[in-house]
């Protein structure tokens, strides 16, 4: 049995230490980016925050309203080969991303995809767990398949299986973390894990170390994990390329499924006056109620209620690794959308970083103690 003694932190263990800086307001700092690819010869350009691709939140809506802030909406793997067209012609190719499984059967919906398109989509391969052996050349499959598509895969949580899916594996960005995010209980099923913000510091440091010829790096995305905007920071600081976002767009206005309202109710007097209102959660049952939305039933994509209601319902060899709460109505994504920018633009103005591309050159972190 081999024990590290190296400390691995999460995002609450470090901030990051303000620096002497030349900006003088928020407005100044830039938060689109480029990005070449280390195997695709595409150029992609926007912010690399990125909406996870659990169902509740991939909507078609939450992908319209997402690409008009040039962000990526990972599309969830229910989807059909039509509807998935249908999206991408709206959103656009570059922020509407497909997400498959290590399934060969997605591969061929990617095919119909691409046919109907007139090229490739950009991909998301997601897998718990990206260690196994079979998975590497799964990728390598889909990147023969779809040479000049943007492919991302994971999840994996060290710097030596980011590299074997980058060399061997044909994958442009490597998705990383492992059971660090609200609705996942991998942590806690399984005992597997690493610290998130050394995640991102350690796999960072071994992507953008593999360089092609002509200079492409490779890179990576940080999936779960971050609950504020400060761990947006944090994330994009300590390395992380793009950021794959859950609970933060959760329960915002685009996400569907099994929303709760509350009705209002009112007492009048004979003249039609309102004398005193509430609102309750029961339909009062006079027509038509006027309601709003207070909160949606949200689940992780490894939960028993998603293998139910999204697969063959429950393994007998499986355990959930995925939780099923209520979140609280959050309003427009756009609200969310402006708090993280925000965010990342006042980090930005207190290391001294006017493109978001420097935020990790700029960024020096301390590690503090947490109660």
């Amino acid at each position: 049995m081999l024990i590290s003694q190296d400390i691995k932190l999460d995002f609450d263990d470090v901030l990051i230490v303000p620096q002497r800086t030349t900006l003088e307001s928020r407005k100044e700092v830039v938060l689109e980016r480029n990005f070449k690819f280390y195997h695709s010869p595409r150029i992609w350009t926007g912010i690399p925050i990125v909406c996870s691709n659990m169902v509740p939140l991939t909507t078609k809506e939450m992908a319209l309203r997402l690409s008009k802030f040039k962000m990526i909406t990972a599309l969830h793997k229910y989807y059909d080969a039509n509807e998935l067209v249908n999206i991408l012609n709206e959103a656009g190719v570059d922020y509407a991303w497909i997400s498959i499984g290590k399934s060969y059967d997605d591969i061929e919906k990617l095919k119909i995809v691409s046919e109907k398109l007139g090229k490739n989509p950009n991909i998301v391969i997601d897998v718990p767990n990206g260690y196994m052996e079979s998975f590497v050349k799964f990728c390598k499959d889909v990147r023969n398949t779809f040479n000049d598509s943007i492919i991302c895969a994971g999840n994996v949580t060290t710097p030596e299986i980011c590299e074997e899916l980058i060399i061997h594996g044909g994958v442009d960005i490597c998705k990383i973390q492992i059971g660090p995010g609200q609705f996942c209980q991998t942590r806690m099923v399984t005992g597997v894990g690493y610290g998130t913000f050394s995640c991102v510091n350690e796999c960072g440091h071994a992507a953008h170390g593999l360089k092609t010829e002509a200079g492409r790096l490779g890179l990576i995305m940080s999936d779960g994990g971050c609950r504020t905007s400060g761990d947006v920071c944090k994330a994009i600081c300590g390395g992380a390329d793009f950021l794959m976002l859950g609970t933060l767009f959760s329960g915002t206005d685009p996400c569907e499924g099994e929303w709760e309202y509350e009705y209002r109710c009112a007492i009048v007097n004979n003249d039609r006056e309102v004398v005193n209102e509430w609102w309750q959660p029961n339909d009062p049952g006079y027509d038509p109620p006027e309601k709003r939305k207070k909160s949606l039933k949200f689940y992780g994509m490894s939960s028993h209620y998603a293998q139910q209601k999204h697969g063959e319902g429950k393994k007998t060899y499986r355990a959930s690794e995925g939780k099923v709460e209520k979140v609280p109505y959050k309003g427009p994504v756009e609200d969310i959308v402006q708090e993280i920018l925000g965010g990342l633009r006042s980090c930005g103005t207190y290391i001294g970083a006017k493109y978001l591309k420097d935020f990790n050159k700029c960024a020096k972190f301390v590690r503090i103690n947490r109660k």
